[in-house]
């Protein structure tokens, strides 16, 4: 069974810096595109921010250049680092990776279960 794990989120004062982490394990074969997506309550979820298994990267146009995706694939780990954090970057953050879990498999997206935000003075 795989699983995605987000940690990292909290409380955290406008113009600050938070690094989300997420973690893949299971019965993986391949990991593919990795991706944070975020949710505000009441809004659409929106894609944060995309990193390819050789590491290109899309980013949305919010992010302005305050956040940077990176992953490492020997752990099986997705990062967010995101400064410069404003009120409006509050949501729940969500992990995102297409997986093949076996070599004759196609790729299957999986989700994490989240984890919350929230700049506030």
């Amino acid at each position: 069974q795989v699983q995605l794990v987000e940690s990292g989120g909290g409380l955290v004062q406008p113009g600050g810096s938070l690094r989300l982490s997420c973690a893949a394990s299971g019965s993986i074969f391949a990991l593919n595109t990795m991706a944070w997506y975020r949710h505000h309550p009441g809004k659409q979820r929106e894609l944060v921010a995309t990193i390819a298994s050789r590491g290109s990267t899309n980013y949305a146009d919010f992010v302005q250049g305050r956040f940077a995706i990176s992953r490492d694939n020997a752990k099986k780990m997705v990062y967010l680092q995101m400064n410069s954090l404003k009120p409006e970057d509050t949501a729940a953050y969500f992990c995102s990776a297409e997986i093949r879990i076996t070599a004759l498999s196609g790729n299957v997206a999986y989700w994490g279960q989240g984890t919350q935000v929230t700049v506030s003075s």
